[in-house]
């Protein structure tokens, strides 16, 4: 099954027993001076475990002036030995690595204390960052080959060179960065020379037999006077002649809304870069590696038979699954959990201070590997799950797998829950398939599922239970104003479960994540839609790049938002609101009310558990409504906690 994908490739002396590569990707498991740490070895070897052809290092700084802290690096001889432990880790594993090399420009400025180089002097909040002067410029690719020796040595089989996502080789590239006047700057042969410099300061550096790959866009998105396809198509020949072997042909920049390619969440098509890839393979006559949203093996072998890609990356594939590769390899495709885009573990957990490292909304223990074991339960109990939810799904299955007996109760005629309305929004039927991928997996574990049964208290005080998860969720939150129950005003759940409809003008009451996305949904049917907020902006609870597709959604489909506005009453032929002490009202002919959703009252519950004195446990959004990042990684730490 999927020949092409598990095909071995060669490249120089280095073989690769299948196609699938994990890419460079940030996961701030890297301790803080650089070095690498036994959690991101633990990691990477779970994917190799599981079946990966090629395992890349995340970007590891060059330059030790503009290492930021917590970023891997390479940029003197002390930190061979945790690399070579690294390398030593995947090898035993029976796997590939390489490092990928990279000096971050901007990224820097993650840590105040890293120096931050631009290739042109750049204007940022009244303060200019000075453009890197020539000493400099020479020492940073002295530096490339350095770090490259160093790889060497720590016994990696190959290396990246990262020319992407703006960072500086990318910027002298690109003439929406680079403005200068010297040797570096002006026509598109000066543009290139710093970035071929740094790949011939690696190419001596490494042996003839190694691999040497490069990561770059394959346009600038969203940039005046950026680079096009044909641009990186020249600049590509030009590499291969300096010594690259491999084209990892990524989009994205980290200043504008070409951010969402970086890491593209679920608004974004799968497979939206391959064909970019497709012609620069072709026009360069290289090898290429596929990126952008590839989660599915399907998807995978499709693009390698079409001779569009060499290899594919699939990285969050992998971070959602690291058995991804073998399950696609035995034809064990209903055991795949998938990744569905959200970006709320990943992206989100990246670029969150508060969250110490990456995490994945289907695979809470993605950081966790060396405490990735399901210990069988040493008293097996019945165990009542109320709600079948993600949460409850969760629970329910995590504890099938430990040798428990939980049994699914779920009031409606449908597991999933809120996960299976949310995929009916725009763009988002991959994580109604997620809800329903859950459903399946409890039924094949054999878990028992009682639909259309709400639990009461008598079914736990009637019922011989051990423990009780309550995972019922929460409802939408009722405005009680004036007019809110006449009979043109409908709740955004029954908008996106069909059970209701609304034409013609409508204002959706609330901008959130629900109220959007609802506003969209009806902008679809035809409807022209008002958003009404609150707050001084909508969409405030969306991650940054989801935030970035959804508002350019509104955008197009020509939503209007009103924001700081207040809703008094729902009057005749309208709203009633309130901005900065005017009233007016907003005409429309139907109202939609999202203004967010509330634990369900479980005090009944709670109450009949403790008169049997039977343990209980309140999570996912019966706790508090929260992202389902939350609920999800809630639900499982309970289930391994019993």
């Amino acid at each position: 099954m999927f020949e092409k994908l598990f095909e071995p490739i060669r490249i120089r002396g280095m073989e690769v027993k299948n196609r699938i590569v994990l890419p460079a990707m940030g996961t701030k498991m890297a301790a803080e001076d650089g070095n690498v740490t036994q959690q991101i070895i633990d990691y990477q070897v779970a994917r190799v475990k599981g079946g990966c052809g090629l395992n890349l290092s995340e970007v590891c700084a060059v330059h030790a002036p503009s290492a930021p802290r917590k970023f891997l690096a390479l940029h003197n001889d002390s930190y061979i030995p945790s690399h070579k432990a690294f390398c030593d880790a995947i090898h035993e594993a029976g796997g590939k690595c390489g490092v990928q090399l990279w000096q971050g420009s901007l990224a820097a400025s993650m840590d105040p204390k890293a120096r931050i180089l631009v290739a042109s002097d750049l204007h940022v909040h009244g303060h200019t960052i000075p453009a890197v002067d020539v000493e400099t410029i020479e020492e940073v690719v002295a530096c490339f080959g350095a770090a490259a020796m160093r790889a060497v040595k720590a016994g990696y089989d190959c290396v990246e060179f990262h020319c992407g996502h703006n960072y500086l080789p990318h910027s002298f590239l690109s003439p929406a960065f680079n403005h200068r006047e010297d040797a570096y700057g002006g026509t598109f042969e000066k543009r290139c020379k710093f970035p071929l410099d740094c790949i011939r300061a690696i190419r001596q550096s490494i042996p003839q037999d190694m691999p040497l790959l490069m990561r770059l866009d394959a346009q600038d998105d969203y940039l005046e006077n950026g680079l096009t396809i044909e641009d990186v198509i020249a600049f590509c020949r030009l590499a291969k002649e300096a010594g690259v072997d491999v084209l990892d042909i990524s989009r994205g920049n980290m200043i504008t809304a070409g951010l969402k390619y970086e890491v593209p969440p679920i608004d974004i098509p799968k497979g939206f870069n391959v064909d970019n890839c497709a012609r620069i393979r072709r026009e360069t006559g290289m090898l290429c590696i596929a990126v952008g949203r590839i989660n599915t093996p399907q998807l995978a072998e499709e693009i390698l038979e079409q001779n569009k890609a060499d290899m594919v990356v699939m990285g969050r594939a992998q971070l959602a699954d690291a058995d991804f590769c073998v399950k696609a390899k035995e034809g064990r495709l209903q055991e795949i959990v998938y990744c569905i885009g959200c970006d709320q573990g990943c992206y989100d957990g990246f670029t969150d201070p508060a969250a110490p490292f990456i995490t994945c909304m289907r695979n809470p223990y993605l950081g966790k590997e060396a405490q990735d074991v399901l210990v069988p339960a040493q008293k097996p109990k019945r165990v009542l799950i109320a709600g079948g939810g993600v949460a409850g799904l969760e629970a329910a299955c995590i504890l099938k797998q430990r040798g428990h007996q939980p049994v699914v109760y779920e009031a409606s005629d449908e597991l999933g829950g809120q996960f299976v309305t949310a995929g009916k929004a725009p763009r988002k039927m991959e994580m109604k398939d997620a809800a329903l991928s859950y459903g399946e997996k409890a039924k094949r574990l054999g878990i028992l599922i009682h639909l259309n049964t709400p639990v009461d208290a008598s079914l736990i005080t009637e019922g011989s239970w051990d423990e009780v998860i309550l995972a019922i969720g929460a409802e939408p939150i009722h405005l009680s104003i004036p007019g809110a129950d006449q009979e043109h005003v409908y709740k955004s759940h029954d908008i996106l479960n069909g059970k209701a409809t609304a034409s013609g003008h409508v204002a959706v009451i609330g901008g959130g994540l629900v109220g959007v996305e609802t506003a969209e949904y009806l902008s679809e049917q035809g409807a022209a839609v008002t958003v009404i907020e609150m707050l001084d902006g909508v969409a405030k609870d969306l991650g940054a790049l989801r935030k970035i597709c959804v508002m350019e959604s509104l955008y197009m489909h020509h939503i209007e938002t009103v924001v700081n506005t207040s809703v008094k009453a729902v009057v005749e032929n309208g709203v009633l609101v309130e901005n900065e002490g005017v009233e007016q009202v907003i005409p429309c002919d139907s109202v939609v009310m999202a203004v967010g959703a509330r634990a369900r009252d479980h005090e009944a519950l709670t109450e009949a558990c403790e008169k049997k004195q039977i343990p209980y446990h309140i999570i996912g959004d019966a706790k508090k409504a929260r992202r389902a990042l939350q609920a999800i990684a809630e639900a499982h730490e309970t289930a391994r906690s019993l």
